[in-house]
């Protein structure tokens, strides 16, 4: 697990050298995560919204109103298991 505040430097490390296609970041509060590594590559990233407070709200928000140029998919509060089936429609699609 890595986070856009306790760890940015593992994480920009992270994104720089993965080969992933597809980012699933599951950020509360704030959210900063998603957006974060939305800002980096040219790579589609998925936020997952927690309930960590405020019913998660506040972690939706943060993630479906990213500044323009910063392209997040947001799915549900606590719905991790959309984000993966997004992901996979994403990968089949890029065939």
């Amino acid at each position: 697990m890595l986070s856009a505040h306790r760890n940015p430097q593992e994480l920009e490390q992270y994104i720089a050298s993965t080969d992933a296609r597809v980012f699933i970041a599951v950020a509360g509060l704030s959210a900063a995560l998603p957006g974060v590594i939305a800002s980096k590559p040219a790579r589609p990233v998925i936020g997952v919204p927690v309930s960590a407070k405020l019913g998660g709200l506040d972690a939706l928000l943060s993630i479906v109103q990213m500044p323009p140029g910063v392209p997040v998919a947001c799915v549900g509060i606590d719905n991790g298991e959309n984000a993966a089936l997004l992901a996979l429609r994403i990968l089949e699609s890029g065939r």
